[in-house]
């Protein structure tokens, strides 16, 4: 049999070493051997000796993805094998932290991780309560965290002398050094004459960079 399918570019190739690596734009591989993290049914396929296992996340961060609405289901993998991960055909990119860095990433975004990773929900400080309030998953430690995104991101770079403006519907995440706030650029009557749409931007003042998508986001559906 023949055809383009089968060239190179889509075959799956047998791993040459644990972790995380691009199958492709859409997917990422894993192989297993031991443990990782991903967020729960996204596997879509996998072979070896695996199991997948809901993730708890203990009464704390139960409690406040109920308070939230901010959290990330995940499953545990575990075993040995090879298992593949994609979600709604996002885009999905690898990001690798060392000792010492953190990064803040909107639940939504996250696809899998090391478990050599922690999390912990935080909220976005300076934001308030404004639509239910601002939170987003801060990652510390050190391993390779896969992100999916609609579309192709826009890293902007922030500075002390040019702060950047982001829809907080649009924004994917950030480097954690940043300090944030809210930032109203409508004016009253503006609002009083229907609004423009855009009365409220997140505000990133530092040094760093801001992660967005090309896209507000959409609400996302309900795991049972």
């Amino acid at each position: 049999m023949k055809s383009d399918l089968f060239s190179s570019d889509h075959m799956a190739q047998p791993a040459t070493a644990p972790g995380m690596t691009l199958q492709n734009t859409k997917s990422i591989k894993y192989a297993v051997n031991g443990e990782m993290h991903a967020r729960q049914g996204s596997m879509i396929a996998f072979r070896g000796n695996l199991q997948f296992e809901r993730k708890g996340q203990g009464i704390g961060g139960m409690l406040k993805r109920a308070v939230t609405g901010e959290g990330l289901a995940l499953m545990a993998v575990r075993g040995q094998g090879e298992a593949w991960f994609a979600h709604e055909a996002a885009n999905c990119f690898i990001v690798e932290l060392d000792q010492g860095d953190s990064i803040t990433i909107n639940g939504r975004n996250v696809l899998c991780f090391d478990p050599t990773l922690s999390y912990e929900i935080k909220t976005v400080k300076g934001a308030g309560m404004v639509g239910g309030g601002l939170f987003n998953s801060v990652f510390t430690g050190y391993g390779k965290l896969g992100l999916m995104c609609e579309g192709t991101p826009i890293v902007i770079p922030v500075t002390a002398a040019q702060p950047v403006y982001v829809d907080t519907d649009a924004v994917v995440g950030w480097s954690q050094q940043l300090t944030t706030s809210l930032n109203r650029s409508q004016s009253v009557g503006s609002m009083v004459r229907g609004g423009s749409g855009e009365a409220v931007q997140l505000m990133l003042q530092g040094e760093g960079f801001v992660i967005v998508r090309p896209s507000e986001a959409r609400p996302e559906k309900t795991s049972n």
